[in-house]
């Protein structure tokens, strides 16, 4: 397929109880484009076993205890869900496994992706925890990848207010 002809596309990574600024942001940038929309979520108490030529992985839980699902099928509420907030836009679907920041860039260079879409971590111990130890998926993606990073905020500070990785001021 020809670079002219190839059909444009966004991804934007997807969780349950993230903001729907993020998906929504995804979605006006598709629009704009005339893209279709990529959703993908990433387990990060998996791992892949096996990469398919679509980007869709086969994956394996990290915890040996827990039960062996029989597939790992993106979940069909969080579809139903992203389907009816975009409408008649094109949107596919992707269960990954691992590491959010690797699993999204690789699925964006199997896809040929125009841009990747991301919100802003939130403000809060267990997130900065999360952060501290893993990382900010948008800082990695931004400079492991070559493809725009487009970061939506998901809960704005207000002027002068501490940033998510500076802490609260006197109170």
């Amino acid at each position: 397929m020809s670079e002219q002809s190839r059909r444009r596309c966004i991804l934007v990574g997807v969780n349950h109880g993230q903001a729907e600024v993020v998906l929504q942001q995804a979605l006006q940038f598709a629009r704009a484009l005339d893209a279709a929309l990529v959703c993908a979520h990433v387990d990060v108490g998996r791992y892949v076993v096996e990469e398919r030529a679509d980007g869709t992985v086969v994956s394996r839980p990290l915890d040996p205890d827990l039960p062996e699902l029989a597939d790992t099928d993106f979940d069909p509420s969080l579809a139903e869900h992203i389907r009816s907030l975009v409408g008649d836009t094109e949107v596919s679907f992707r269960e990954l496994a691992g590491d959010r920041a690797y699993a999204l860039s690789r699925l964006s260079e199997i896809c040929g992706v125009d841009a990747i879409v991301v919100g802003s971590r939130r403000r809060g111990v267990r997130s900065g925890l999360k952060e501290f130890f893993g990382g900010s998926v948008a800082a990695q993606l931004a400079h492991r990848q070559h493809r725009p990073v487009i970061v939506v905020p998901v809960a704005p500070v207000p002027a002068g207010g501490p940033l998510p990785w500076e802490p609260p001021g006197p109170g």
